[in-house]
């Protein structure tokens, strides 16, 4: 429960403000660290990782609005599957 609750405030956060746009590698390792506590099937593991991987790719060239995008899909999926 702790796990959702800290996903879905790390989700409404990202799209409260724009001022928020750079905190990519702190929602990366969020992500991190839900994969690690959670069972997740092969799939949805690839996924997430996919997902994660492009956002912080995005981050790095400088796209920090398609890497948050990205990134929030990954969460999603995270929640969905809890």
């Amino acid at each position: 429960m702790l796990l959702r609750s800290m996903l879905a405030l790390a989700i409404v956060g990202m799209f409260t403000t724009p001022a928020l746009a750079f905190h990519c590698p702190a929602d990366a390792s969020a992500i991190d660290g839900a994969m690690s506590k959670m069972q997740l099937d092969d799939a949805a593991r690839a996924t997430v990782q996919s997902l994660r991987d492009e956002g912080m790719a995005l981050h790095g060239a400088g796209q920090h609005k398609d890497a948050v995008g990205k990134l929030a899909e990954a969460m999603r999926i995270l929640l969905s599957a809890n």
